[in-house]
């Protein structure tokens, strides 16, 4: 089951925009690049964004920097030039970009803040990671700090802030200390949400222009959902 927000060249929500790069608020259900689903992915709907805002003759050309899980919200940055690509795979690479997500979740952390260490180990078949408190064959380390920033009546949203980048990482980690995130069945939540999304956004992004050497500042709003917007 997908998101029935699934974006269109119409209704993206363009957060950054030049001649270098392109920033979208990735609604839930939106896969950013082609998979086997065959389900048209983001990639292609910012290239056909592109053609028509720009009323570019043959093809587009768009690089992928980074991607942000299926069932998540939040800032997808593309590269327009083959530059600006490599420019930003270095950055990414050297984690010279910060990543800061909200999550919502229903458990209370036992901190109010605290930083997260385990160590990854990652299952292609199952599409999932396995969080362990200790070293273990095949695992990768994984670092997160988080904060709960706001008490709804029913749930708490967090602020994390990563310092390692890894497959499924906010998700595994928070299920690993008891707080899976709402929605998120893979990693024990008791119920899906009505869109297949899980409240995971990418909130901010902060790095240096890959070309014009300026600080840049991206902020994401996230859905128009009850709690998300409880949480503003």
């Amino acid at each position: 089951m997908t998101s029935k927000r699934i974006s269109t060249a119409d209704n993206l929500q363009v957060l950054y925009e030049d001649n270098h790069l392109i920033a979208i608020n990735k609604r839930p259900g939106d896969i950013v690049q082609g998979d086997k689903t065959g389900d048209l992915p983001l990639s292609e709907i910012v290239k056909l964004y592109i053609k028509k805002k720009y009323n570019k003759p043959g093809a587009v050309y768009l690089g992928v920097v980074h991607r942000i899980d299926r069932p998540t919200s939040g800032i997808v940055v593309f590269a327009r030039t083959s530059k600006a690509l490599a420019r930003l795979n270095k950055i990414f690479a050297q984690k010279e970009a910060t990543k800061t997500y909200w999550a919502i979740v229903k458990s209370r952390p036992d901190k109010s803040e605290d930083t997260l260490i385990h160590w990854l180990v990652r299952n292609p078949r199952q599409n999932k990671s396995y969080a362990h408190k200790l070293e273990v064959e095949g695992a990768k380390k994984a670092i997160l700090t988080y904060k709960i920033i706001r008490k709804l009546d029913n749930y708490f949203i967090l602020e994390i802030h990563l310092e390692t980048g890894r497959h499924h990482q906010i998700r595994a980690q928070l299920a690993a200390i008891g707080c899976p995130i709402k929605g998120d069945l893979k990693y024990g939540f008791d119920r899906s949400n009505a869109d297949a999304s899980i409240h995971l956004h990418a909130r901010k992004l902060s790095f240096i222009h890959p070309v014009q050497k300026v600080e840049v500042n991206i902020v994401a709003p996230p859905p128009s959902d009850v709690l998300w917007q409880a949480g503003l």
